[in-house]
């Protein structure tokens, strides 16, 4: 790298970043997984109870459950990476590249 006079800013020799880049920078991907009788809200093709899904950075665990339409009743256990999510803390938070939502309806024993 040059350095630059006093007078004039630094340059860098270095490429600009790509548009590829600064979109996949835009976005996480993640592994959903519905369970039960919520498994009949995912769309095809689908792994069995789950999908991958390709999210735009800061997307909540609320708006993921609204895209796929969940009825709020249903929307019972939910779990990120196997931590359990409190229902007031849903619509805040955002899930990261690499994470697994998954989310449970009630389940009645017998």
């Amino acid at each position: 790298m040059r350095t630059a006079p006093a007078d004039q800013p630094a340059t860098s020799d270095a490429a600009p970043a790509s548009a590829t880049a600064v979109a996949a920078a835009q976005t996480v991907r993640i592994q959903l997984k519905l369970m039960a009788t919520l498994t009949d809200y995912l769309p095809q093709p689908r792994q069995g109870h789950q999908i991958s899904l390709e999210l735009a950075a800061g997307t909540t665990i609320q708006n993921v459950v609204e895209r796929f339409r969940l009825p709020w009743q249903l929307v019972h256990l939910v779990l990120v990476d196997g931590v359990y999510i409190d229902p007031e803390h849903r619509d805040t938070r955002a899930l990261l590249d690499g994470e697994t939502l998954a989310i449970w309806p009630p389940v009645a024993g017998g």
